[in-house]
């Protein structure tokens, strides 16, 4: 009798041990560490996983630091976002924080002023 189903991929050395989302999710995360990925120094599409957590681009010979299964996490998304705001300077949203924070300071004063006018 001959086998109905065939098991594929990477996860095929499995076989039907371990289960269905288990396999899955192993054969999701050997997939995206063995993918090419861009340079952020060249743009090409040649970054390959060197060893977990180390990325190098077989092109320029860049080399960085990055998640265990891919080289860019949402982690580091947000990171280099954070740090590219604090070299870019203040935000937009950040300035109109600060014009409020003054036109508050400056009624403040205008109205120490008047109540100090009333007094004398």
């Amino acid at each position: 009798m001959a086998k109905r189903t065939q098991k594929s991929g990477a996860t095929a050395k499995f076989g039907a041990r371990y289960g269905v989302s288990v396999r899955r999710r192993a054969g999701s995360a050997i997939a995206k560490k063995s993918k090419f990925y861009t340079c952020p120094k060249c743009q090409y599409n040649k970054v390959r996983r060197q060893v977990a957590g180390i990325w190098e681009c077989k092109k320029c010979g860049y080399k960085f630091t990055g998640g265990v299964w891919e080289p860019f996490t949402r982690a580091s998304d947000s990171n280099s976002r954070v740090i590219r705001r604090g070299m870019e300077g203040a935000t937009a949203t950040d300035m109109t924080v600060i014009a409020q924070q003054a036109a508050l300071d400056y009624e403040r004063k205008l109205a120490e002023e008047s109540s100090n006018d009333e007094e004398e």
